[in-house]
């Protein structure tokens, strides 16, 4: 491409040099790709010849981001997810040069440090340590680990002279849970033994009927060497018998997935939540909780009940038990979090463990911590979960989740001592969320503290055997926007280290595994036999009483209209003011709906964080502008589930939709709920709604920076609703079949103990835990982690 471009540049250094002058006119030292686009178009309308499909379009149609320093502009080139490369060019001289990511880092660094370009400074490069480990190549494999790992490593482990055959025998022979072997006896010499023993026990099994329990079968069969975990019955046990016995003979990877699909592996799982309040009642409108607790209560929910039909069916007698470890608070105000252990409602053996953080000299702290300063107390509070785990568990469990930057870092502390499979979801990547926090984590460190939170995302992400995701965009992005991972595989924080290769997007431990919406609360507006009648009063108090109980502003002067409904918390990211800018200036859409926004306080006093009481400020300054009183009904709560989902079977019973207006959002679980219900649904092109929705058939994206664009293309629904019924009908089954395929926490579960099962074999057979890794990383988090971290305590 530099030869290409250099060739080109001869004749054309007039367009290049206003190129650059454009640029550095614009005194941002640091361009975005939409900086950097908008110039390229000014120039190419004021220069005759097309500048388009030539050498310089094709350089620009890369560019990601530029750091502009007169006389040198270093540009960061993106071809691809997780493709990337680093040129620089002289304002004179007009000559393209390759770099390396080291020096456009550094480079970058002068931005907030001048001073800094002799300092040493420590470099983090990840990409030694997985030389020899297999990786994804395509783009579009991304996301998609576990089919690629399985491929990989069936093909070579089985190939090589018996080696994998005779560690899927070693496997099988000391597999036990709860102290109860499983599987193999261990009285199976070897390979060929078991073969003898698999072509006895399939004859014996011919002998029964089909339906005969294990009860039946378990004498002979232990006779043979075989311990339970076979199966329930003659017919399941003979089917996993079958599967191994082709594993022997020629193994392939979908054979092997579905063996191991069927041993019984999981019985014991710890989920780790540290941060907020985590509870089930009167929590979600408290700092530091939402989406997260909802997504953890509904996860549990789903793994409790495939846990408990898998381990049935393979004839094993044992009750899962699941563990949520969260932090406790004794001064929790009304809720239970000062409770050491609560029952999750729904469950039979699922608990919320409460552990509290301590000082140093062992002292319970009472008050509730932001996540962002609880980095100090992480430590010991994996020592007491691990303590705690051991002890309700009766012995270590058999799979560690951990969820957002803290519990995904405990979790690799617990699964580095325990040896336990490391699972991480991360919920939310701040790096995504603050532009440039990583290059301005000194100017954030009184508020947000970056340097621990990204510090321990590089530790966790790195620990983790597998990691599970929402989307594909959380990993990779778009071909034009960056994942969440992404902005992972090389930033700096000047000062403090240089991150060359963080995270690698093309290894095999991303998964996507998207979360569904609870199917006993979320589903059709069309299922009159399981609609909750009885609440229907309570949501025309809501929605159309002059006082309905709740803090709340405006009212609907024409009730009937249809309506317009959102419902997030309210702050900069879900743009819910912004939503009610647009209804109030697109006279089409608010003539033809009404606007129901359920989220925050309407009282500024009632809320404790500066950013919400700001927002609260401007949503009343925006119904006061455009007099929205008749138009518009605001409600400061949070609704029950139960309520929340008969309500929004209420708008599709009114022929209305669901409104999703974020800035960016990582998944969208309110999407799904309302999808769930029958809800057409306008949403965010950025993030996860991009694709939950199939634009134009089972929803609709927009731009959330063209508010004019979105409440046009939702007054045209109206209109077309208005003028053909059935066009809302067809959009609106589209919804509900796009979740019914692809969203729903049925699916969910079994994926995910499908991925514990196969991540947790590969891990014993071929040693995934990656030793030098391991050590590399417990190099940086004692070196690096714990001095940042405990420089945040109070008096340090």
């Amino acid at each position: 491409m530099i030869q290409k471009f250099d060739a080109w540049a001869v004749d054309h250094r007039d367009e290049l040099h206003a190129l650059l002058r454009k640029w550095f006119e614009l005194e941002r030292p640091l361009l975005l790709r939409s900086d950097l686009l908008e110039a390229f178009d000014l120039v190419r309308d004021f220069h005759p010849q097309p500048l388009v499909n030539t050498p310089l379009h094709e350089l620009i149609k890369w560019l990601q981001e530029a750091v502009c320093r007169p006389p040198m502009a270093y540009l960061a080139l993106r071809e691809g997810a997780g493709h990337w490369s680093y040129v620089r060019i002289h304002q004179q001289r007009l000559i393209l040069e390759s770099i390396s990511v080291s020096d456009y880092l550094a480079f970058k660094e002068l931005l907030v440090h001048p001073d800094s370009a002799h300092e040493p400074v420590l470099e983090l490069d990840f990409t030694p340590f997985n030389r020899n480990f297999p990786r994804l190549k395509e783009i579009r494999s991304i996301g998609q680990g576990v089919k690629f790992l399985n491929r990989q490593l069936a093909g070579t482990l089985f190939t090589q002279s018996g080696l994998g055959t005779a560690k899927l025998l070693h496997f099988l022979t000391v597999h036990s849970m709860d102290g109860q072997q499983l599987m193999l006896h261990g009285n199976f010499a070897d390979v060929a033994a078991l073969r003898t023993g698999l072509r006895r026990a399939l004859d014996l099994l011919d002998t029964y009927t089909e339906d005969a329990p294990w009860q039946a079968i378990s004498e002979p069969l232990s006779g043979l060497g075989f311990a339970p975990g076979w199966g329930n019955c003659v017919m399941r046990v003979s089917e996993t018998m079958s599967l191994l016995v082709d594993i022997l003979e020629a193994a392939s990877p979908q054979i092997l997935e579905n063996f191991l699909a069927r041993i019984p592996m999981v019985s014991k799982l710890l989920i780790l939540s540290p941060h907020g309040y985590f509870g089930q009642d009167n929590v979600l409108g408290l700092p530091d909780t939402g989406g997260q607790v909802v997504y953890i209560l509904d996860q549990v929910r789903a793994l409790e009940r495939e846990m408990s039909e898998r381990l049935i069916l393979q004839g094993i007698e044992a009750q899962p038990k699941i563990l949520i470890c969260t932090r406790l608070i004794p001064e929790a105000g009304e809720t239970l979090c000062n409770q050491p252990l609560e029952k999750v409602y729904g469950t039979r053996n699922s608990w919320i463990v409460r552990v509290p953080f301590r000082k140093a000299n062992g002292e319970i702290i009472r008050y509730w911590i932001s996540r962002f300063e609880i980095w100090p107390y992480l430590e010991n509070f994996a020592h007491d979960v691990e303590r705690e785990a051991l002890a309700q568990l009766s012995g270590s469990p058999d799979l560690v989740i951990g969820n957002y930057s803290d519990g995904n870092l405990v979790a690799s502390l617990i699964s580095k001592r325990t040896g336990v499979t490391q699972c991480n979801i991360a919920h939310a990547l701040e790096q995504s969320k603050y532009l440039h926090s990583a290059l301005h984590w000194r100017e954030n460190e009184a508020q947000y503290h970056f340097n621990c939170q990204y510090t321990a995302d590089l530790i966790a992400m790195n620990s983790a055997d597998f990691i599970i995701t929402s989307t594909y965009q959380e990993i990779a992005g778009t071909p034009h926007t960056v994942g969440q991972y992404e902005t992972y595989q090389n930033y700096t924080m000047p000062g403090l280290y240089r991150v060359v290769n963080g995270i690698d997007l093309f290894d095999p431990k991303f998964n996507i595994v998207s979360p569904g919406a609870d199917a006993e609360v979320y589903f059709s507006y069309l299922d009159r036999e399981h609609r909750l009648q009885s609440l229907l009063p309570d949501i025309e108090r809501l929605l159309y009483a002059p006082d309905p109980g709740v803090p709340w502003r405006g009212h609907f002067s024409d009730p009937a209209k249809p309506l317009i409904f959102t419902m997030a918390r309210l702050d900069l990211v879900k743009n819910l003011t912004s939503l009610a800018a647009w209804f109030a200036q697109c006279l089409q859409l608010s003539d033809a709906a009404n606007l129901l926004i359920i989220g925050g306080h309407i009282d500024p006093a009632a809320s404790s964080d500066s950013e919400e009481r700001a927002e609260i400020d401007h949503m009343h300054a925006i119904m006061d502008e455009y007099k929205l009183e008749g138009r518009m009904r605001w409600l400061g709560t949070r609704l029950e589930k139960n309520l929340a989902g008969e309500l929004y079977r209420h708008v599709a019973d009114r022929r209305g939709i669901f409104v999703q207006p974020a800035r960016f959002e990582a998944f969208g679980l309110t999407i799904i709920e309302a999808m769930a219900s029958g809800l057409p649904v306008f949403a965010t092109c950025y993030g996860g709604p991009r694709e939950i929705i199939q634009h134009g058939v089972s929803g609709y994206h927009f731009d959330p920076n063209d508010g004019l664009a979105a409440a046009t293309a939702m007054a045209d629904f109206f209109a077309r609703s208005a003028a053909d019924p059935d066009f809302w009908n067809k959009v609106s089954e589209m919804a509900l079949k796009r979740v019914e395929s692809r969203y729903t926490w049925r699916i969910y579960a079994e994926q995910m103990m499908t991925l514990s099962r196969i991540y947790g074999f590969w891990k014993f057979v071929s040693n995934l835990e990656h030793e030098e890794t391991a050590r590399y990383l417990n190099m940086f988090y004692h070196l690096q982690f714990r001095p940042m971290a405990r420089a945040l305590l109070p008096n340090h």
